[in-house]
């Protein structure tokens, strides 16, 4: 016997609108609640570098973010290297690195996306999340980029700059090009970071 059954045909039917309007309902309910769980900083969306497929950046919500400005030919670019330790080292406990390539300074990424993806995959073996070239300097800066500087982060002045975001989706600090991924302060500051709720 179903659970409209026990009604007349009409009750019935309100019984399936009902049940039908309790469901809609709290569908809604949690797709509205979506946003909420996501941080402004992150309700952005970029190309993936690989495949220029969209990727929407909530999907790190909740993750200790380092947001990195990359170039395939700058003195600083050996630190891809060191930042794919970090991302494997502490990719478990909830760190992600984030690279958005950058042709802004001195033109030390001329190439396209799957050049570049494919430089720093058979280079220096990089697997963290990597996304189309960008511009993230001056007034042409992509909005996260932007909304990091306006964070109090500054504006990258060099390839390899370094933003580091708490799991809160608020700004931690940054780091200059001469910060080396494996420094103290930076691997302290992850450390703590990732202890935080």
């Amino acid at each position: 016997m179903t659970f409209t059954s026990l009604f007349s045909p009409l009750q019935g039917r309100l019984a399936t609108l009902l049940i039908a309007l309790c469901c809609a309902g709290s569908g809604a309910a949690s797709a509205a609640e979506t946003p909420a769980t996501c941080p402004p900083i992150l309700q952005k969306s970029f190309n993936r570098l690989q495949d220029d497929a969209p990727q929407n950046l909530c999907q790190y919500a909740g993750k200790v973010l380092l947001v990195v400005n990359t170039a395939s030919y700058c003195g600083f670019t050996p630190q891809y290297e060191g930042l794919e330790k970090l991302y494997a080292q502490y990719g478990s406990k909830g760190l992600v690195v984030l690279g958005f390539p950058s042709n802004d300074f001195g033109e030390q990424e001329p190439g396209k996306g799957k050049a570049i993806a494919d430089f720093c995959y058979n280079t220096y073996g990089v697997k963290f999340p990597m996304f189309e070239k960008t511009v993230v300097s001056g007034k042409s800066a992509n909005p996260l980029f932007a909304e990091l500087a306006k964070a109090g982060g500054g504006t990258p002045k060099w390839n390899f700059y370094k933003y580091l975001v708490g799991r809160d989706g608020k700004l931690i600090d940054s780091y200059s090009s001469m910060t080396k991924p494996d420094s103290s302060g930076l691997v302290k500051d992850i450390q703590k970071a990732l202890t935080q709720p």
